[in-house]
């Protein structure tokens, strides 16, 4: 496998930072058995291109995954729990229409002022199918109307979480929370090991949850230290 580095660009979690992504450039794509191993090393997808932060002087992002047989929810994620039983959850290998309706409805509202706006069909095609298949969307269904989405590779030992968005309005419900929730009951189900939550950021709000799903894992000094209580 060969990998490239980026040139140096601002940072979109860190606004004092300047970013660098360490890319795999191997002229096929990774292979289902590739990818397991990569993720295992902290990279993550965007559609087919496969990366790692591979900045200079800052080592602020850190690749995180639960140990789902261990994993112990909060009192209050027991309370979104709890909150969320009304909703039917169904789980669909397929993309569909009516997932891209709700993401732009999502991104409109919510994220005008972030990278995926304005939102359009080629670019949630872009970061969405994977090379190798074997994506889940996992569905949340208030009655009979789809309220939001979780996408979800499935891997051979573990279940990686890409995104997930939801109907404006229900900010309430916690369904981001809810969603990783659900995640972590479906990958034990599966015989999962792992479910990966992407990149923890400690400086950077809007990143820092992942750390409340207890025990995590995150990847630096280029292993896996596990971690039983939040550091905030």
């Amino acid at each position: 496998m060969k990998f490239g580095i980026t040139q140096p660009n601002q940072c979109s979690y860190l606004p004092d930072e300047k970013e660098q992504i360490l890319v795999l450039v191997s002229d096929n794509s990774p292979t289902r058995h590739q990818y397991d191993y990569l993720i295992s090393m902290g990279f993550r997808r965007s559609g087919g291109q496969v990366y790692r932060p591979h900045c200079q002087t800052c080592k602020a992002c850190e690749p995180i995954r639960l140990p789902v047989a261990l994993f112990e929810p909060s009192k209050s994620q027991k309370r979104i729990a709890k909150r969320n039983q009304d909703l039917r959850i169904e789980i669909s290998e397929l993309d569909k229409p009516e997932y891209y309706d709700l993401f732009a409805s999502y991104i409109n509202q919510r994220h005008a002022d972030g990278s995926m706006y304005p939102p359009s069909e080629e670019q949630y095609q872009g970061f969405v199918p994977s090379p190798w298949g074997d994506t889940l969307f996992i569905e949340f269904h208030d009655q009979q109307e789809l309220i939001a989405v979780a996408i979800t590779d499935n891997l051979f030992r573990s279940l990686s979480a890409m995104y997930t968005y939801f109907k404006p309005g229900e900010e309430k419900r916690s369904l981001g929370i809810f969603a990783i929730l659900k995640q972590i009951e479906i990958a034990k189900s599966m015989n999962k090991e792992f479910l990966y939550l992407g990149y923890q950021i400690d400086n950077c709000q809007k990143m820092r949850y992942k750390q409340n799903f207890l025990p995590n894992e995150r990847f630096f000094e280029d292993k896996w230290h596990l971690f039983a209580k939040s550091s905030v």
